[in-house]
C-alpha cells in the first residue's frame, strides 16, 4: 500500500519534490499539451486533408524537435533570467520530447498497415528514416536514465557525459527534419539557427570559463554571427540543390523589401537572439537569483548529486 501511495505521487508530475503543486510543472505540463490541443483544434482540416495520417505523424516529429530544443534552452534561461528553478522540469520537457518521439514512430507504424517487417526494411534501406530511429533510440536511453535512482546508480560524472548525448541527438532529429521536407525548407533552416545559437552560447561559456552570465554584448555578438552562418549555410544548401549562385542567394536574402511571410531563417534567428539578450539586460538589472532548498527528510546525499548533475548537464 505504501509503495503504491509512493508510485502515485511520482505521477503527479504537476507536484515539486516537496508534493507542493508548482505553478512551473503545470506550465510545463500544459506546454507538453499543447501539440495535443492544436491538433484537436485543426481536427476538421486534418481529416479532410489529404494524407491525414501523415499530417499527424509530421506533426509528432516536429514537436519532438520542438521539445529537445526546449529542453536545451533551460540552462541558457536559467543563467539569464537568474531562475534557478527552472531546472526543475528539464526533465518533464525531455521525457516529453521521448514521448513524441514515440507517437511519431507508432504513428509510421500505423502508416504502414501495421507491417513490421516493412517498418523495420524501410528504417534500414532508407537513410532519413535511419538517422531518425537512432535519435529515438538516443532518446529512449535518455528517458530511461532520467531518475534520481539512475543518477545515484550511474553517478553524477558518467550520468552528466551520457546526456552530452542529447546534442548528437539534436543534430540527428535536424538532418532527419530536413530531409523529410520536400519543398521548403526556412522553417527547418530557423530550426537549425537556433540550435546553433544554443550550442554557440555553450560553446562560449565554455570556451570563456564564464561564471556567470554572458554580458549583453556578448550575446549580440553570438547572435550575429550564428544569424550570419545561418545566411551562409541556406545559401550554400540552396545553390547545392538548385545549382543556384550563392552570392545572388545572400542578395536576395539582404532585401527588406519582401512581405512578412518571405522574412528569412537568418533575420528571425537574429530577431530571437536579439530578444534573448534583451531579456538578459533587462533580468540582470531587476531579477534576484534565488536559491533551491533540498527538502527535510529527502537523501540529501543523493539530492546533491542529482543537483550537481543537473546543474552542469546540457
Amino acid at each position: 500500500m505504501v509503495q503504491m501511495q509512493a508510485m502515485l505521487r511520482k505521477l503527479q508530475v504537476w507536484r515539486d519534490r516537496r508534493g507542493r503543486l508548482s505553478a512551473l510543472r503545470v506550465a510545463a505540463l500544459a506546454f507538453l499539451l499543447l501539440p495535443v490541443g492544436i491538433a484537436l483544434w485543426n481536427a476538421d482540416a486534418i481529416v479532410h486533408g489529404a494524407r491525414p495520417l501523415n499530417d499527424v505523424i509530421h506533426r509528432a516529429g516536429f514537436w519532438m524537435l520542438m521539445f529537445i530544443l526546449t529542453t536545451l534552452a533551460i540552462t541558457p534561461l536559467r543563467r539569464i533570467t537568474r531562475v534557478g528553478q527552472l531546472i526543475d522540469v528539464r526533465r518533464m520537457l525531455g521525457v516529453g520530447a521521448f514521448v513524441y518521439g514515440v507517437a511519431h514512430i507508432l504513428l509510421y507504424t500505423a502508416d504502414q498497415t501495421y507491417d513490421l517487417i516493412k517498418v523495420a526494411s524501410e528504417i534500414t534501406q532508407r537513410v532519413y528514416l535511419t538517422i531518425g530511429f537512432t535519435a529515438l533510440v538516443g532518446l529512449a536511453t535518455l528517458a530511461a536514465t532520467s531518475t534520481d535512482a539512475m543518477v545515484r546508480r550511474l553517478g553524477a560524472l558518467r550520468w552528466q557525459r551520457l546526456h552530452y548525448a542529447v546534442y548528437g541527438i539534436g543534430v540527428l532529429a535536424l538532418i532527419h527534419y530536413f530531409q523529410q521536407t520536400k519543398a521548403d525548407v526556412s522553417v527547418p533552416t530557423f530550426t537549425a539557427g537556433v540550435f546553433g545559437w544554443l550550442m554557440g552560447y555553450r560553446v562560449v561559456i565554455k570556451l570563456w570559463k564564464v561564471p556567470g552570465e554572458l554580458s549583453t554584448l556578448a550575446l549580440v555578438g553570438l547572435s550575429v554571427a550564428v544569424a550570419g552562418l545561418t545566411f551562409i549555410a541556406e545559401a550554400v544548401g540552396i545553390a547545392i540543390v538548385f545549382n543556384a549562385p550563392p552570392l545572388l542567394v545572400l542578395q536576395a536574402d539582404l532585401d527588406f523589401d519582401v512581405p512578412l511571410d518571405m522574412i528569412r531563417p537568418g533575420w528571425l534567428v537574429l530577431a530571437a537572439g536579439l530578444a534573448v539578450t534583451a531579456l538578459n539586460f533587462i533580468c540582470a538589472r531587476v531579477v534576484k537569483p534565488r536559491r533551491t532548498r533540498v527538502a527535510p527528510g529527502k537523501d540529501r546525499a543523493g539530492e546533491a548529486a542529482r543537483e550537481r548533475a543537473l546543474a552542469s548537464a546540457n
